[in-house]
């Protein structure tokens, strides 16, 4: 199960225009990402989402920590890291944060090194229908997606991803940083017009809109 998690402006922006880590959603939309984030083995982002931010997103509140402790779950979901060179800043905040770091290589490198220091783990397969695969054999079945758009995309357009989970922010930021790349997705079950079923909708408080769908089968 692998569910897109996303606050965006009201014209689906990830960012203002002139770009940088977008700061869109209050508490309510955090409370949200970090209960996605508990039902969650694992969180998928990109590498310039990564190189962006710097780090990811953690669960901080105690109750949903502590009912990951009663079920013998980990603190944090595994962080999954999609990139195809493996190279990042190592002053980066990530490499500091209390959780498992696996980089994912969904195609093969021209060479097979060991991952840079910091990961524990190095997945590569030669497909997202592979790698999700293989993700779930390591027991990491229930995964959310924190971006970036041309990941998303990929996803996407091969049918990959069940659910959607959209903050909408009362924001209206114009520019090109959308939830999704420029680029058409590809033809596939996830491009119909009707493929996606709202599942909830719940008020966040600060005129935010918490927007579930799952896709239709």
């Amino acid at each position: 199960m692998l569910r897109l998690v996303l606050a965006v402006s009201l014209d689906g922006r990830l960012a203002p225009a002139t770009g940088g880590a977008a700061q869109l959603g209050g508490p309510g939309d955090r409370r949200a990402l970090e209960e996605a984030l508990a039902w969650a083995d694992g969180a998928l982002l990109g590498a310039e989402t990564l190189r962006c931010h710097g780090s990811t997103c953690l669960i901080h509140a105690a109750d949903l920590l502590a009912e990951r402790q009663r079920c013998g779950r980990p603190p944090q979901p595994t962080a999954l890291v999609v990139s195809r060179s493996g190279r990042f800043p190592t002053d980066l905040a990530f490499w500091r944060q209390p959780l498992q770091r696996w980089l994912l290589m969904p195609h093969p490198p021209a060479d097979r090194a060991a991952p840079p220091q910091g990961f524990h783990r190095h997945v590569c397969q030669a497909g997202w229908s592979e790698m999700l695969a293989a993700l779930a054999d390591a027991g990491l079945q229930r995964l959310v997606l924190l971006g970036g758009a041309a990941l998303a995309g990929s996803l996407l357009a091969e049918g990959l991803v069940d659910e959607l989970q959209l903050t909408l922010c009362p924001l209206l930021l114009g520019g090109s940083h959308s939830w999704l790349p420029a680029e058409p997705l590809l033809p596939g079950p996830q491009t119909a017009a009707a493929s996606w079923q709202l599942q909830e909708q719940r008020p966040l408080g600060g005129d935010e809109l918490l927007l579930r769908y799952r896709r239709r089968v």
